[in-house]
């Protein structure tokens, strides 16, 4: 039965079951004593060895840190190499940088291998790995990328010299930090809501960096102990390529799920009022089951166990594509347990194949499978999209056959043998095969603790609870692609967005491009920091696996219900919608959003538009619409929502639109404004003012001024954007532009000089 007891309580009874050398001494000059000891000298020296345990927390502690460094700069590169493709909507020739996770072909060379395990190979290696975490300071994106690509080929051929390793000693510690790196590093994203605080300002990265430098110190200085060769086993070598495929996939999983603890959420929401677990709180439950893999990863046979790999892994998977809310994400906390279970495992039949084609080919597969799990998605934008186009389940299907392939064909080693070479679990100093894991489960569970603590620390009720309002019956709505809160150079532009929809009033907010829990766009999760950080009701959706780029509501007030659609698309890239009611003053309003297909697929638009007009139609309540439409004013699309959709034009003489609108019904608009996009996006900000009528009998504002003093103040637009401006605004900051803000009142109640339906005091009315 395999232990886990400390090294330290194991030492105690190996000193009392082994006599001391003072009992020893007298048993040798006893004279009554008539018994010879055995003569052959090595069991002579055993009786005598002394068991000295040794703490492992110290290297432990710096090589968790390492691994944190690691997992920081593998996330961080595959966002860095998207961003151009995803400016351009086509392949530029960035994503050739990846071929630097093929790095470790270098060690077929003998001396190059030899030099990258040395204690001073290391050392450069995890120097060129910590400086280049400051790539996040660096003058431009590109050079960032650069940075980084240095980065991750350092961190790849790092593997091949610490995890394939001489000393057995290096090649434990140094899986151990890379997994209480990892965990740390869901640690800290829980701090800093999803977000990686490597790559989140730039006083946090400096403090890593910090962190980093002190760790390549203390390894380099580290006292070297005569430890235990590392075995090599020839049966697991001749199967490299197996064990390559199954790594690979695993590191892909990994990441691909768990690299943010909020993403299981984000894969199986659902419309309200049943829509799954929410991010907050509901991703601690996986955060608390991925340590318990690890835990559990040291139970013997369990990882090599076929109906833990086929029930538990399998059919979970299967269950987490299939099924939603509830019962999806519960398949999916079953999955995070068997993923983390089956590391060391999968880490040690690694190391005892070859480094450089092993590890090569690892990486092939790894980067395969993150290139279809794009090709998924951006179907509509890359060459064969066709034939990737919602293929996430044949993709699951692979990444599990592979996993399970490698751990199930092939012994494996009893890590329980006191002479165990196991890599997670070996014996290094006689005291047992569980003492360095020992060290680490300390670090997991002050970790379990930190993370929680996270949770507690985020919870802020009254941040949701609205002051009593002056005109209770008014809301300011927004519209606006986020682009994944990545700015037009590439920087993350997540506190400069909140920002802007702080200074914009908005009190219902719909977004689109922003569903960004996935490996390439740096699994962060858009919703949940900006509810937490606006003090925001949020609803996102569809649901990450169903290949969309994401949208989402915020709202000042309580969403009632939600519905999440995947609109007809059966030529371009799946447009996603949500349609929310939120409760403004006791009265319930309607709001829809989607992101409709491309200008060029036609068929999508036209099917998309009878979609929502047909939500839209239905709605017995005020309804707002703010989506992404890429047609022009009175075009064919235009017209179903403002016919058939029963919806009117915010502002019908605003001939100079393209991407965004904002439709209603049943309400009085008060302004609206179109906001210059600057530096935070490629698509501008358009919001309007709305007041709810208190009867069905009521008389809409039929006139228009951008004088804003002829209206109410309460009717007026936020200053922080500057004043009326007219055409397109092209500095980088963020302005009223296209004659905009423009404010509306009824033409009965004041003068007729605007008949016409123009803006009092513009040009056109004045010539007029």
């Amino acid at each position: 039965m395999a232990t886990t007891r400390s090294a330290s309580k194991r030492a105690k009874e190996i000193e009392k079951e082994t006599p001391s050398e003072e009992m020893e001494q007298e048993y040798l000059d006893s004279d009554d004593e008539k018994e010879e000891l055995p003569s052959n000298p090595e069991t002579v020296e055993t009786r005598r060895m002394r068991v000295f345990p040794r703490s492992f927390l110290r290297e432990v502690f710096s090589e968790s840190i390492l691994g944190y460094v690691f997992w920081s700069l593998f996330h961080g590169f595959a966002p860095m190499i998207w961003f151009y493709p995803l400016n351009q909507l086509q392949v530029t020739g960035y994503e050739a940088y990846a071929a630097v996770w093929f790095l470790p072909l270098l060690c077929f060379s003998s001396r190059i291998h030899n030099a990258v395990q040395s204690k001073r190979g290391m050392f450069i290696l995890r120097a060129l790995c910590v400086a280049s975490v400051g790539s996040f300071q660096a003058s431009t994106t590109l050079q960032r990328l650069h940075i980084l690509t240095m980065g991750n080929g350092a961190a790849m051929l790092l593997l091949c010299g610490t995890l394939w390793n001489k000393s057995l000693h290096q090649r434990s510690a140094s899986f151990w930090g890379l997994m209480v790196g990892f965990i740390a590093l869901l640690t800290s994203r829980i701090w800093y809501v999803s977000i990686n605080p490597t790559w989140s300002d730039p006083t946090s990265n400096s403090v890593i960096i910090a962190l980093g430098v002190l760790a390549t110190l203390d390894r380099f200085t580290a006292v070297e102990y005569p430890e235990p060769q590392a075995g090599h086993d020839p049966e697991l070598a001749a199967s490299w390529r197996r064990t390559a495929m199954g790594f690979g996939s695993l590191l892909f999983l990994t990441q691909w799920l768990f690299g943010e603890v909020s993403v299981l959420c984000r894969w199986t929401i659902k419309g309200s009022p049943y829509p799954g677990p929410h991010p907050f709180p509901g991703s601690a439950a996986v955060f608390v089951e991925l340590i318990t893999g690890l835990l559990l990863s040291s139970k013997k046979g369990l990882p090599t166990n076929f109906l833990w790999s086929w029930f538990i892994g399998v059919h979970c998977f299967l269950g987490l594509y299939y099924l939603g809310a509830y019962l999806g994400f519960f398949c999916g906390l079953l999955l995070s347990m068997y993923t983390m279970s089956v590391w060391p495992e999968m880490i040690d039949r690694l190391t005892s194949c070859p480094p450089a084609k092993t590890l090569t080919f690892a990486m092939a597969i790894y980067l395969v499978e993150m290139l279809f799990s794009v090709w998924t998605t951006a179907f509509n934008f890359v060459p064969g999209g066709a034939i990737t186009r919602e293929m996430t389940l044949l993709l699951a299907a692979f990444v599990m056959f592979n996993i399970l392939r490698a751990l199930l064909f092939g012994k494996s080693k009893d890590h329980e043998e006191p002479s165990s070479k196991h890599t997670a679990f070996p014996n290094l100093d006689g005291t047992g095969t569980y003492q360095i894991f020992a060290d680490a489960k300390i670090y997991l569970i002050l970790l379990l603790l930190m993370g929680c603590g996270g949770f507690l620390t985020r919870f802020h009720p009254e941040k949701y609870r609205q002051t009593v309002r002056e005109h209770p019956r008014q809301f300011t709505g927004m519209v606006w692609t986020a682009h994944f809160l990545y700015d037009n150079q590439g920087w993350p532009s997540f506190e400069r967005a909140s920002k802007m929809m702080e200074d914009s009033g908005a009190d219902v907010i719909a977004l689109l491009e922003v569903d960004a829990s996935k490996p390439y766009l740096g699994l962060n999760d858009i919703s949940m920091w900006l509810g937490e950080r606006l003090g925001m009701y949020d609803d996102f959706g569809p649901a990450t696996k169903d290949h969309t780029w994401g949208s989402l509501f915020l709202s000042k007030y309580p969403i009632i219900s939600s519905e999440h659609y995947l609109l007809p698309s059966p030529e371009g890239e799946l447009a996603p919608g949500i349609q929310i009611t939120v409760n403004i003053s006791g009265t319930l309003v309607d709001f829809v959003t989607s992101h409709m297909g491309n200008y060029k697929d036609n068929e999508d638009r036209k099917l998309q538009a009878e979609v929502l007009s047909n939500i839209t139609r239905r709605s017995p309540n005020p309804t707002v619409f703010m989506g992404y439409m890429t047609s022009e004013p009175q075009s064919r699309d235009y017209k179903r929502f403002t016919r058939f959709g029963k919806l009117k034009d915010i502002d019908p003489t605003d001939e100079n639109r393209w991407c965004e609108y904002i439709f209603y019904k049943g309400l009085i608009r008060e302004s609206y404004g179109r906001i210059s996009k600057g530096d935070l996006s490629d698509t501008e900000v358009q919001i309007a003012k709305f007041t709810i009528p208190e009867t069905k009998k009521y008389k809409d504002n039929d006139a228009v001024t951008i004088d804003k003093h002829e209206v109410d103040e309460s009717a007026w637009l936020p200053d922080a954007f500057g004043s009326n401006y007219g055409g397109h605004y092209y500095k980088q900051d963020q302005h009223y532009h296209m004659g905009t803000p423009k404010y509306f009142y009824r033409r009965s109640e004041t003068t007729k000089d605007n008949s016409d339906g123009k803006p009092k005091n513009s040009p056109e009315s004045i010539t007029v």
